[in-house]
């Protein structure tokens, strides 16, 4: 297995070859060192001396006794790689049989393996005999497609060694011949390209017969059965590797067979009608087929020409007894033997597709039943039908136009000028609006309302909400007037209006199909209007006041243009943006709609809910008041107004709006002034320790006593080193003393105390991972005026400073070292014990050693 050397390779012999035919041996060679292309050497010998037959680098190689054949070529080499070459040797005789031998000149470096090889050719008579068997007086045959035909030949072999022959039938249509079915030379049948489906069938069978005859049975010939027929056999025999080999090969040409097709046509190409006529169409089957035969005829309809006929529509089909299947509006009949009529009464517009006709021939049987034998289908016929459009006008005019808003609008559509309307037509409508500009810009239409055949009536998105609400109503006045009524007209009602009337014709399945659209002129809707114009004023009705106080101010109101206007009104105030709870700046306090409906809007100020009033002092006059401003009311005051004038239906819709002057609230105080700070005396922690935060507010200027102040105090975290997180509260103490702490996730704890008058302190207890990050508190202070009203001061922010949370490695893991020392000293002294009792009691064992002399080595310039 480990030895590697050159391999000359020839078949296994003996090589069977039939006398007269071609032979061809190959030799190859293989683990060969030197040039890629190897050179081969061919002899012969019939039980003496070898004879050199060819040689690839040695033209005088050949012996005299080949020069001759190998000069005509009767004799070469073929070379077919760089390591493999054939002997090729045309009419091989008997005395050409013997031992050949393939040699190899070396070209490797060391001489390892073999360098030739030997087989051995014995050459036998040709016993094979293929011959035709004429059925008819003519190798020449006519068929009607769908007939049936066979064809014979006889092949036998009378060689001295045992073989097998295969035997294939093979048809000519073209330029090659192509495989019918084949019976192999291993006794199993196979049906060549194409005829699989047929073979299983059995429509194409190959049998057997006496006198070693070959039939080929063809039944339902089909058009590619035409051309010429030829019965091929090759013998074969099993060489001495036990595989098949084959030794020659004979072929007879049996006959010439031509199948005449069989068509289909429509006699008319395309077709044109009006509705409500008579269609006819006429399907015209053509063949040459004598004897006794009967047609079948199945018509379709497809509305496309590239459609199979599984996704077709049976129309009416006659089976070859001449039954027709049953059709109120269809009929089909036979005119001659080979034409058949289709007659469609009282076409519409569905009809208009493509129609196809198939036609199958039917023959009988010896058993006397029916056989198809043949099936065509026609090209598709195009049928148009023309549908019958009615004749009329249509008018539109403005029976109400409205001088002012909210007047009521009334729009009538009328047919007129009806023309050949029968009794299955049906007309509805469908009204349009577009808006009118000034310019000439094209505005698409929108769709108001429309009807469909059953005239059930369909809103569009324009009009849908309002004609739930009653204020558009579409009626049917009469058989042909239409009517489009808006109950109060607005502003933006004015425009440009039309309507389309819709003729639809009733088809044989009782429905509905729309035929024709006509549209009328349009009609404009218009009148001229004035510009609503509303002024606003603001007044403040004491000129100063201080904090504690109540503010008030009046908004006087005046309109132009409005028909009986009603107001509503919003307060709204503008703080500085210094102000924490509106970062945004303006605030909507309190407002009154035009039904006086009061409604407080941004104000969350528990303690001060009755804290404003907003009152309707006269139709157009009203008043704002705010009890016991705070020094965060300052701030710029507004009135929004909204006049309202009366729609339709005792609805209001809005017509303008205003926004007063402002008024701005400023308190003018020499109060304290408010500093906080965050320190901690240690910003470093581990995990589990206490942490203490001090929240220090300082007081600069005006001094006070501590009863005359009081604090809010919050406290967040933002658990990143960027500040670039949400902030988490963590606890609240407002100026009352109740604690609120925000929801937290671990397992620390936390608790926040006023310590003095100006410190808060926040301890969080057992400390986190997660307790890391920047820390820091949120004041609102509250100081008590001379009045004693309490008054808000802005929030104070403190600079946040930066806590960590770190892990105590020692503590961490000093338990855990201690338990794993233990049990490593328990379990070595165990095993110290084990070993000992075992050696001491279980293995010991009495050793007689016998005394050996010791012997110094010999130096080693003795050895």
């Amino acid at each position: 297995a480990f030895c590697r050397g050159r391999v000359v390779r020839v078949p296994q012999g003996p090589l069977i070859r039939v006398v007269g035919t071609e032979v061809v041996i190959p030799c190859s060679v293989s683990d060969y060192d030197g040039p890629s292309e190897q050179n081969f050497d061919w002899e012969f010998s019939q039980e003496t001396d070898f004879l050199r037959i060819v040689s690839t680098w040695d033209s005088t190689f050949t012996s005299k006794e080949y020069q001759n054949r190998v000069g005509q070529g009767d004799i070469k080499l073929r070379r077919s790689s760089n390591d493999a070459v054939e002997l090729v040797i045309r009419n091989i005789q008997p005395p050409d049989q013997g031992i050949y031998k393939c040699s190899t000149p070396s070209t490797d470096a060391t001489v390892q393996g073999n360098y030739d090889a030997e087989v051995q050719v014995k050459v036998i008579s040709d016993g094979l005999v293929v011959s035709g068997i004429k059925a008819h007086s003519s190798t020449s045959l006519k068929l009607s497609e769908g007939d049936s035909f066979t064809l014979r030949c006889s092949a036998i072999t009378t060689s001295p060694e045992h073989t097998h022959l295969h035997v294939t039938w093979q048809i000519k249509s073209g330029a090659a011949w192509r495989d019918i079915l084949s019976l192999t030379h291993e006794s199993k049948f196979q049906p060549g390209p194409g005829y699989e489906e047929r073979y299983r069938n059995g429509d194409v069978r190959l049998d057997t017969g006496a006198n070693d005859t070959y039939q080929l049975s063809v039944s339902q010939a089909l058009q590619m059965d035409g051309g010429a027929y030829r019965c091929l056999v090759s013998e074969w025999v099993r060489g001495a590797d036990s595989s098949w080999q084959k030794i020659q090969e004979k072929s007879v040409e049996i006959a010439s067979v031509a199948v005449q097709q069989t068509d289909v046509l429509i006699s008319t190409l395309n077709v044109s009608v009006t509705e409500r006529d008579l269609l006819d169409l006429t399907c015209n089957v053509t063949t040459d087929r004598n004897g006794i035969f009967q047609v079948e005829v199945l018509w379709y309809f497809t509305t496309s020409p590239d459609g199979t006929l599984s996704d077709a529509q049976v129309l009416l089909s006659m089976d070859h007894d001449s039954v027709v299947s049953d059709s109120t509006l269809l009929s089909l009949s036979r005119v001659d033997r080979n034409s058949y009529r289709l007659l469609v009464r009282d076409v519409d517009v569905d009809d208009s597709g493509y129609y196809i006709c198939q036609a199958a021939i039917w023959v009988p049987q010896h058993n006397g039943s029916w056989q198809k034998v043949v099936e065509r289908t026609s090209a598709p016929v195009s049928v148009v039908v023309t549908a019958v459009e009615p004749d009329y006008d249509v008018f539109l005019n403005a029976s109400k136009t409205p001088k002012f808003s909210d007047d009521p609008t009334e729009l009538e559509c009328r047919i007129i000028n009806a023309q050949d309307s029968e009794a299955n037509t049906r007309f509805t409508v469908s009204w349009y609006y577009r808006v009118r500009l000034r310019s000439d810009d094209v505005v698409p239409e929108q769709l108001l309302a429309s009807m469909d055949a059953d005239w059930t009536l369909l809103l569009g998105d324009r009009s849908r909400e309002r004609t739930q609400n009653g204020e558009i109503i579409f009626s049917k006045k009469a058989v042909n007037t239409f009517s489009l009524r808006i109950q109060w007209t607005s502003e933006s009602d004015r425009g440009d209006y039309f309507c389309v009337i819709s003729a639809w014709s009733r088809h044989r399945n009782n429905s509905w199909v729309k035929s024709k659209d006509v549209a009328s002129a349009p009609v404009s809707i218009f009148w001229a209007t004035q510009d609503y114009t509303l002024t606003v004023e603001a007044v403040r009705l004491k000129p100063f006041f201080v904090a504690g106080h109540t503010f008030e101010m009046t908004c006087k109101v005046s309109s132009k243009n409005i028909k009986t206007p009603r107001y509503s009104v919003l307060i709204t105030a503008e703080k500085p943006l210094t102000d924490q709870s509106n970062p945004n700046g303006t605030t909507r306090i309190i407002s009154l709609n035009q039904d006086s409906v009061v409604r407080l809007e941004d104000w969350t100020d528990q303690t001060r809910v009755d804290g404003v009033v907003l009152e309707k002092v006269q139709e157009n006059e009203f008043r704002y008041r705010m009890y016991q401003t705070q020094i965060s009311d300052a701030g710029l005051y507004r009135c929004v107004v909204t006049a309202w004038s009366p729609g339709g239906g005792g609805m209001w819709r809005e017509a303008v709006n205003g926004l007063s002057n402002p008024i701005q609230i400023d308190f003018q105080t020499s109060g304290p002034i408010f500093n906080v700070s965050v320190h901690s005396d240690n910003q470093m922690i581990y995990q589990g320790e206490l942490a203490d935060l001090l929240c220090i507010i300082t007081t600069e200027g005006m001094a006070l006593e501590p009863d005359d102040m009081a604090f809010d105090v919050s406290w967040f975290a933002v658990r990143s080193f960027a500040l670039d997180r949400e902030p988490v509260l963590l606890a609240s103490l407002d100026r009352r003393g109740i604690m609120t702490q925000g929801r937290r996730n671990g397992s620390s704890d936390l608790s926040l105390e006023r310590i003095s008058a100006l410190e808060f302190r926040l301890r969080v207890y057992s400390c986190e991972d997660h307790d890391f990050g920047n820390h820091y508190c949120v004041v609102t202070p509250w100081v008590r005026s001379a009045t004693g009203v309490w008054q808000r001061e802005p929030d104070i922010k403190a600079k946040p400073i930066f806590l960590s949370v770190k892990m105590d490695v020692l503590n961490a893991f000093k338990y855990p070292l201690l338990i794993g020392i233990g049990l490593a000293t328990v379990i070595g002294l165990l095993s110290c014990l084990i070993g000992y009792c075992s050696s001491r009691w279980c293995c010991k064992k009495e050793v007689q050693e016998t005394r050996r002399e010791r012997r110094r080595l010999m130096s080693m310039e003795m050895d």
